[in-house]
């Protein structure tokens, strides 16, 4: 008889993969609080021309940790100078890098996923600009899924947001607000003791129309309060438009050491 591990039988033969992430691409949408992605070439081919023929080319890439599709380190937001777990946020970060919470030390994560698909609740391609996700929002959108967090899941919430990427000025959303979770909705979370969350917009949470990235309460629930990661610029429509709301979730972290957050290549395995 095989003593093959269950999770090898299960994945044996491969798995569907629908991606959760969006492309990285100079000139991509940024939060105005990060630098932006920029990706050139450094070498190309025929700049050197090796005796047998052969050329290479390779690029060179600066971004912020928090540009694109990625997840937060809870050393990414303090609040009354602590980060979670009491941590004294100016002694942890001196040397130019953390020494406790830093990226490095993000989980990779094969957990089961939910998705909660706001915008599908309200039967519209996107919610409006400032919209605010509450509790009865995810109550109702886990109901219709027939699904229910639970402790150690990843529940993604989807605004349709993400319609708007390739429009950078539409997508960050300046004058219109940004549709988010609520601090109502995120404690709802934090009670069921998820590990992570993530969204389709640029901050997760509710941005008020004109008010920019002022104030993050939801950041201060989720990460210093609750040690929850939270995950942001999703790309969910194809999850969404398939009717998938339970998956498994795979996400595996760029190991950055002292960093705030790294940027990710999030995928639901499905079998169908």
């Amino acid at each position: 008889m095989s003593d093959r591990d269950p999770l090898v039988s299960l994945v044996r033969g491969g798995v569907r993969l629908i991606e959760l992430g969006q492309p990285f691409f100079t000139g991509m949408p940024c939060s105005p609080n990060h630098p932006g992605f920029r990706m050139t070439l450094a070498r190309r081919h025929g700049d050197m021309v090796r005796p047998d023929g052969g050329s290479a080319a390779n690029e060179v890439i600066v971004t912020g940790g928090h540009v694109g599709t990625h997840i937060d380190a809870l050393s990414h937001v303090s609040h009354d100078g602590l980060l979670h777990g009491g941590v004294d946020a100016m002694a942890a970060q001196r040397g130019g890098a953390f020494d406790t919470h830093g990226a490095e030390h993000l989980p990779g994560l094969l957990r089961r996923g939910l998705l909660l698909d706001i915008a599908g609740l309200h039967d519209t391609d996107h919610l409006p600009g400032g919209y605010e996700v509450t509790v009865d929002d995810l109550e109702q959108a886990a109901k219709h899924a027939d699904v229910d967090p639970e402790p150690g899941d990843v529940v993604l919430v989807r605004t349709g947001w993400s319609r708007l990427f390739d429009e950078p000025a539409a997508y960050l959303g300046g004058q219109s607000g940004v549709p988010g979770v609520g601090v109502d909705a995120a404690r709802w979370l934090a009670a069921r003791d998820v590990t992570a969350t993530g969204a389709d917009t640029t901050a997760y949470e509710r941005i008020a129309p004109g008010a920019g990235h002022s104030v993050l309460p939801v950041h201060r629930v989720l990460l210093v309060e609750s040690g929850i990661f939270i995950l942001e610029h999703l790309a969910l429509e194809d999850l969404a438009a398939e009717g998938i709301h339970e998956f498994v979730f795979v996400l595996a972290p760029l190991r950055i050491v002292g960093g705030t957050g790294s940027p990710v290549r999030p995928l639901a395995a499905v079998t169908r």
